[in-house]
């Protein structure tokens, strides 16, 4: 997925001093040249100083010869993600100025990391027979946390929002330029007003504005973007049928490190949904992944299911749920009820917690705004966020064809985008992005190659054939003996039409492997059967031993293909 990308493009070299002077300490991810990490200190809570925590961030120096003297400071969302890891990759779309990555009080490289593998577990268990209880559990994080001194009032957007107008000072420029994504969008709005003269530009992606319900829009949302899909019927039979019987899916628990049986419903499919949507390749593949679900094809709800796992080793939940009680959940109504599975959970965690609401904030900036929206981004839609943008004294607004959440991350027409704006923040003009090139054609549906993903010696009769047909062609040809040698050529041949369907898949959209794979493997399949048929009609002229083999391989990687990967 994008994030592996992302991190790919960090280069690991050891950290330097920042230009102000600050101490650094060990960097906790692989970073660039030239890049040094340390801690921030603050008060917990400022309103009562005494208790210190450590706020950790990373600066990487531009070598630019035409370095600028404002560098860009990031903060990623969640709340509760971390933000280091990218500091290669903005590097890259910021050459000529120094980048700054600063974490959020409480997240993984922030001291202390508010974790929180209770309510990581409780949410996974939403997925097992008895429910989890979500607020039994949150109740147990806290009282540990509390155990440990935390005080969870000091973990909100006002605080992380002057952790970061505080850093600028320690690092002694004299203003930077303030990059959001989702829920950072929000704190670096109040950034923005709270040290008007410190910042020269902001750039929100999948802007999140102040005094949008997010809870009581967010079935509403993922409606709307099943309905740009063009499934929302589709969508609505799913639900339906699963709803009716849910499926039971094997996942692996990575809190447990083992494998159970999850039992999905149609309303837990639509939670997973609306999380994987914020992937531009997943939004590209629900038309097909919706449309077999809703026909019965259960077998595809395994990646959804594993995805669930993966997503609560992603946040630091403990903070996620200090800031969603404080700053969200007080906010909205849930006078409709929700489907979703994580609305419901936190309104649980936040009645377990009890945590006072925050004071509405509407900020005022003044400093020019560019803001960008996917076009299938379910969590912070074009909907809210274009008018909240067009609203500001010198905002734009630009929506993005084809893409989700975390725009940035999905286009390079978009990075180039943002690197202008930053580069002349008086540019009023935006230049179009083309939707990016990921839908993924006609699929056969099928949980073959995703299983194969995870297990790769499910793949063996495949090789074995491949290298049986391989084989069989050379010695035939060297022996003269043309039906045996046909037969092995046939059985190369569709070795490699397969391949390349399969990679040209891959090169436009990795995650369609999850749905199937492309409609041209089925007819490819009467090439394979032609194989099999010379190898056979070969051993029945000449029943030698290699024959022998070559008929039984063939014969037996068309069981295998036709009846368990298509």
């Amino acid at each position: 997925m994008i994030i592996r990308v992302v991190l790919a493009l960090a280069l690991s070299a050891p950290p330097v001093m920042t230009s102000a002077g600050a101490p650094s300490v060990p960097c906790p991810v692989p970073m660039p040249a030239r890049t040094s990490c340390g801690f921030l200190e603050v008060p917990e809570r400022r309103d009562a100083p005494e208790r210190k925590i450590k706020v950790g961030y990373a600066v990487h120096l531009s070598t630019a010869a035409d370095r600028k003297p404002d560098p860009v400071v990031y903060m990623s969302g969640g709340p509760g993600s971390a933000s280091m890891q990218l500091t290669g990759f903005l590097s890259q779309m910021f050459p000529d100025r120094d980048v700054v990555a600063v974490e959020q009080r409480g997240s993984r490289y922030s001291q202390p990391a508010l974790a929180c593998p209770e309510t990581a577990q409780a949410l996974l268990g939403r997925l097992r027979q008895p429910r989890a209880d979500v607020g039994a559990a949150a109740n147990r994080c806290r009282e540990r946390l509390a155990e440990q001194g935390v005080d969870l009032r000091g973990y909100n957007t006002k605080e992380i929002a002057a952790d970061v107008v505080a850093l600028r000072r320690q690092l002694g420029y004299a203003s930077w330029n303030l990059f959001g994504v989702s829920y950072s969008t929000r704190v670096m709005m109040d950034v923005a007003a709270a040290d008007p003269e410190g910042v020269r530009s902001v750039v929100l992606d999948s802007y999140l504005p102040a005094g949008v319900a997010w809870y009581d829009d967010a079935d509403r949302n993922l409606g709307d973007t099943m309905a740009l899909l063009g499934v929302r019927e589709r969508y609505e039979t799913m639900l339906a049928r699963l709803n009716r019987t849910p499926a039971l899916v094997p996942v692996l628990d990575p809190l447990a490190g083992r494998e159970f049986t999850a039992r999905m419903s149609g309303d837990d499919v639509a939670t997973i949904l609306a999380e994987a949507l914020h992937e531009a390749e997943v939004a590209a593949v629900v038309p097909e992944l919706v449309g077999a679900l809703a026909e019965g094809h259960d077998e595809l709800l395994r990646p959804l299911a594993d995805a669930v796992g993966e997503g609560l080793t992603s946040h630091e939940f403990g903070l996620y749920h200090a800031v969603q009680c404080q700053d969200e959940v007080p906010f909205n109504t849930y006078a409709r009820g929700s489907r979703l599975f994580t609305v419901n959970a936190d309104k649980a965690v936040c009645d377990a917690w009890r945590l006072p609401a925050s004071a509405p904030t509407a900020p005022v900036v003044k400093a020019p705004v560019y803001v960008l929206a996917g076009q299938y981004d379910p969590t912070t839609p074009p909907r809210t966020a274009g008018p909240a943008a067009e609203s500001l004294p010198d905002g734009r607004f630009q929506q993005f064809a084809g893409l989700s959440h975390a725009v940035f991350l999905a286009s390079a027409c978009a990075r180039r985008e943002i690197a202008g704006f930053v580069g002349d923040p008086a540019r009023q003009s935006l230049t179009p992005c083309p939707a990016p090139e990921i839908r993924p054609g006609g699929l056969h549906v099928t949980g073959a190659p995703y299983q194969i993903s995870r297990s790769p010696w499910l793949a063996a009769p495949l090789a074995l054939y491949a290298l049986a047909c391989l084989v069989q062609l050379v010695t035939a040809a060297l022996r003269g003996r043309a039906l045996a040698a046909f037969g092995g050529l046939a059985g190369v041949a569709f070795t490699g039409v397969v391949a390349q369907s399969v990679l040209g898949l891959v090169n436009r959209n990795e995650t369609a492997l999850a749905v199937g794979l492309p409609d041209l493997v089925v007819p490819y399949g009467s090439i394979a059967a032609i194989s099999a048929i010379l190898t056979a009609a070969a051993l029945f002229i000449d029943r030698r031993w290699p024959h022998i083999a070559a008929t039984v391989i063939s014969g037996g990687f068309l069981v295998w293909w036709f009846t368990w990967v298509l």
